[in-house]
Formats: C-alpha cells, structure tokens, sequence
C-alpha cells in the first residue's frame, strides 16, 4: 500500500485518480487548495494539504512522506507547463519519492518535427525526466468523461446534440478517466516503468457518428452528431468556466483551443488514435468501452456539485 500525493484533486481528472487509488486500497493526500475538493463524492479518509507550484517548498512539503505524486497540469495553471512538471520532479527528488507519475492529458508525439502544442508534451517530459526524478508519463489521448463537462453535457441532453469539433471521419481512442488512473496507479511499483512514456486510449477506435449512437442508447433517446466549428467550440468551453476564467486568461485560452482543434483536423498524424495492443500487453488492464462506461452515468440535468465547467 502506497501514500499517493495527487496534484490536481479537484478536477474530473484528479477526482478519478483518488477514486481509483482508494479503491486499490492505497492511501491518498490531496493536493489543493480548496477546503472541500471533492464535491460531495465520499472518499472516506483522505488527507488535505495545499501547495503552490510557484513555491517549491510548498510543493516538497505536500509531497513529504508520500511514496508517490500523481501529476496533471492544469488548464489554468499559474506556471507554464514545463515549470510546472520541473517543479514536480525536483520537488520529488527533495521528498525522495519513489515514483512520479505525469498525465499529459494528450498525445505525445513519437517522431521529431512541429506538432503544434503537442512538442510541449515532448519538452515537459524531458524536463521533468532531467530532474531526476523516477518518473512515468502516459499520453492520455482523449476523455469520456469530456462528455459530462458543461461544454458537451447539456447539449447532450437537453438539446439532443453531441457537439464536439471532430470532422465526421476522425477516429479517435476514448478513454475513461477511470481507466486512466488504473494506468497511473500500475506504474507505481513497476521498476520498468521509470523512465517511460506510453500514448494510452480505450479498447475501441470510434468516428464521431459511432459516439452518437452509443449516446442514443445510454440517453434512452436520438442523439445525433452536429459537428462544431473549432472556434464555436473553444467558445463554449470558455463559456463553462463562467466566472472561474478572467477575462485575460480566456483571451489567451480561446484562441488557443480553437489553432489546436483546427490543427487535429488537419492534421495527417492521428493524434486521437492509439494501438492499444502493445500497450496493453505491457501494462495488462481490463478498458472499460464507450457503451459501458455511457450507461453508468447520469444523464440528466440537475444541481449536482461539479468541477469547474463540469
């Protein structure tokens, strides 16, 4: 049983890795800033400390004692993102920790050359493996859970629309947030695992069209697929986050998702798509499909506490 230190506790991303090591039975120290980070989701006992990735005492005092960090750089992080997984990494080597654990929360590129934002993932990941740190970074490629956001919820189910900014031909691999944290959590005590990097996604490659109907049967009712034009999208995602963004920081952050989806778009590469084969004979774990994980949730518009935009 390991004490896991998980950056990020209160987004979707971090709230599915404390779910996860709970139930692995590890311990689990939250790393945030907010008094209650969870939103009602009862995790039994889970310690509470903050931090500050501008400070880095702040950080290797959250960390100490723990045997791992679970990192995930937030959309509105206060450092860039190479300053904030080297933070992580030297912070650790103070702590001594035995492993780090980076979720890039996208595709990391294979091959030199101008990927757009996708090389900062290839410079964080080197960054962060310069430290020293007995690190391993998982390339999660695209989200389920990006359906319950308040970007893709609501039209959902209210409207009766899956709006994403996928051309209809895209195939891409959805991975639950769940399954996510299972990798995070396997790459805990794996001696092979330090100093690797691995693009992960779910068991089945899916276009848009295909998504829809997976949601058509979880809903109970016809979803259809109504393509978004990367900017409309970059606006609604802006949008969710309501007062939680600033002005300054949704003019940088807009266009911004709308250069990155018009990029995916375009793009020859594919990366929403991963061979899951060799990842998983490395890493052996049951994936949960779009139609299971769809028809476990809760499809309906309530008051429900949620992480910002959902």
């Amino acid at each position: 049983m390991a004490l896991v230190a998980v950056f990020g506790a209160a987004g979707r991303q971090g709230l599915a890795q404390i779910r996860q090591l709970k139930r692995a039975g590890h311990q689990v120290r939250a790393i945030s800033r907010r008094a209650d980070p969870f939103y009602g989701e009862d995790f039994g006992e889970v310690e509470i400390r903050p931090a500050d990735l501008r400070d880095i005492e702040s950080v290797v005092a959250a960390m100490e004692g723990a045997d791992a960090a679970f990192y995930t750089h937030p959309l509105k992080a206060p450092v860039s993102l190479i300053e904030g997984v080297t933070v992580i990494g030297q912070a650790a080597v103070r702590a001594g920790l035995k492993r780090v654990v980076w979720n890039t929360s996208s595709w990391i590129p294979d091959r030199p050359g101008d990927a757009f934002s996708y090389a900062g993932n290839t410079a964080g990941l080197n960054a962060l493996f310069r430290t020293g740190a007995p690190a391993t970074v998982f390339g999660s490629v695209l989200f389920m859970d990006n359906l319950l956001t308040n970007w893709a919820f609501p039209f959902i189910v209210g409207e009766g629309r899956y709006v994403y900014p996928h051309k209809p031909t895209m195939q891409a691999s959805w991975i639950s947030l769940d399954d996510v944290a299972k990798f995070m959590i396997a790459a805990i005590d794996r001696p092979d695992l330090e100093g690797a990097w691995l693009n992960i996604g779910g068991p089945e490659v899916l276009y848009p069209p295909q998504v829809a109907e997976l949601l058509s049967e979880a809903v109970g009712r016809p979803i259809k697929y109504d393509p978004s034009t990367p900017k409309q999208f970059a606006k609604n995602l802006c949008d969710a986050f309501g007062d939680e963004m600033s002005a300054e920081e949704r003019a940088v952050t807009e266009p911004f998702i709308e250069a990155f989806y018009n990029y995916n778009n375009d793009t020859p590469l594919t990366p929403f798509k991963v061979d899951m084969g060799p990842v998983l004979e490395r890493i052996p774990i049951e994936l949960e499909t779009m139609r299971d994980w769809a028809k476990r949730q809760d499809w309906r518009l309530t008051n429900k506490p949620r992480p910002p935009a959902g």
